[in-house]
């Protein structure tokens, strides 16, 4: 999957493609950025203005 143009998605779309990233081949947020090479502050302001925060015990963006 290629989230290299994440901060231009509409983050209602990009939520729902992160979580299934992480529901399907990421253990935590970490692992995520990492393979994907993404900024993790940039991605959770992305997504945090559009209402969203990670919630590591669940692993998703909620």
């Amino acid at each position: 999957m290629d989230l290299s143009n994440y901060r231009k998605m509409d983050p209602h779309m990009l939520v729902g493609l992160i979580n299934t990233e992480l529901r399907n081949h990421c253990d935590s947020l970490d692992e995520l950025v990492k393979k994907h090479g993404l900024d993790e502050k940039k991605l959770v302001t992305v997504l945090g203005k559009a209402g969203y925060d990670y919630q590591a015990t669940q692993n998703q963006f909620r």
